[in-house]
């Protein structure tokens, strides 16, 4: 049931493959009874637009869901696009700062925040990019410049090489891209990988987890406030991300960083060097891969700079898409 070895009588086995037997056994048990005592209802959607969608958010009919985004400003266009398990909140910071110049529009992807599930349960990046492209054609944007963080710098990137001639320019913030070892993957992560635990996960109470993940995703948890945790909890019991979050883990990981060669957008690439998700390594290689590309790091921030220093990566941001061609 948890991909273990069979047990036998085999007396051979050594006192090491033994513990860790037991170990992992230990950890499955008390998985099932914390479950057992930790179960959480999903929040009623209308509840947690009440808390979480107040003006400037609005609502379209796209692909078969109520998308949740905020259009904000005038100018050229940037659009921001989230990463795992966030929501468009997420760039809070950037639109205060940008919007005075910029048309900002951020949206929340398919499976998270308020937009919620799939209705073909199709979280590819694929299907993301596809997305992307028709929310663009509903919102009225023919260029602009993309942004994405984590998940959302790989449909970024993906996007780049799919509509080339829609984009201005391309950041990608401490972006998905490279099959590259983690030190900080959030329990959650690894839990909706394993065999038949997720089914339980989809019921969990994940207090604890979202704790996990976010203060992983900062470089300093110090500056992740009660406020802040309270967001990522109430949006991740939005009706149906619970089980879109396990369908979205359980997408075979393949190395697709050969095609980040082809992109010929002009390109920053924003980094955390104390990302424990994306290590900076990862920065080094986009700035190498992308001829041209601009590289800038931050040594004191995490996984998510944007959020844990708006001003600082907002204003790196502006300079870039200042000195991109008009058009």
């Amino acid at each position: 049931m948890l991909g273990l070895p069979p047990m036998s009588g085999n007396s051979s086995r050594s006192p090491v493959t033994r513990r860790a037997l037991y170990v992992v056994l230990a950890l499955a048990l008390l998985l099932v009874v914390g479950f057992a005592v930790s179960t959480r209802r999903d929040i009623p959607l209308e509840t947690l637009k009440t808390r979480w969608a107040a003006a400037p958010s609005r609502f379209v009919e796209l692909d078969g869901m109520q998308v949740h985004y905020r259009d904000e400003g005038s100018g050229p266009a940037v659009l921001l696009v989230h990463g795992t398990s966030s929501s468009l909140h997420t760039w809070d910071g950037w639109a205060a700062a940008l919007r005075s110049k910029h048309r900002v529009l951020r949206v929340d992807l398919p499976a998270f925040g308020l937009t919620g599930p799939s209705p073909n349960n199709d979280y590819s990046y694929d299907a993301y990019v596809a997305f992307l492209e028709h929310f663009a054609n509903r919102m009225g944007v023919d260029r602009f410049v993309l942004t994405g963080n984590s998940l959302g710098g790989y449909i970024a990137w993906r996007y780049a090489l799919a509509h080339r001639e829609r984009l201005r320019g391309l950041i990608l913030v401490d972006s998905g891209g490279y099959l590259l070892d983690a030190s900080g993957t959030p329990i959650a992560f690894r839990i909706a990988r394993w065999p038949v635990v997720p089914r339980l996960l989809v019921r969990l109470d994940p207090k604890r987890l979202v704790e996990d993940g976010v203060k992983k995703s900062y470089g300093d948890p110090s500056r992740v406030t009660p406020e802040i945790l309270e967001r990522y909890y109430e949006l991740s019991l939005r009706p149906g991300n619970r089980q879109a979050f396990v369908e979205r883990m359980q997408i075979p990981r393949i190395d697709e960083s050969a095609r980040i060669r082809e992109i010929t957008v002009p390109t920053l690439v924003l980094w955390g060097e104390k990302d424990r998700l994306q290590p900076v390594e990862a920065a080094r290689r986009f700035a190498h891969d992308i001829r041209g590309a601009l590289a800038i790091v931050y040594p004191e921030l995490g996984h998510i700079p944007m959020e844990e220093d708006a001003a600082r990566t907002a204003a790196d941001a502006e300079r870039f898409m200042s000195e991109l061609p008009a058009g």
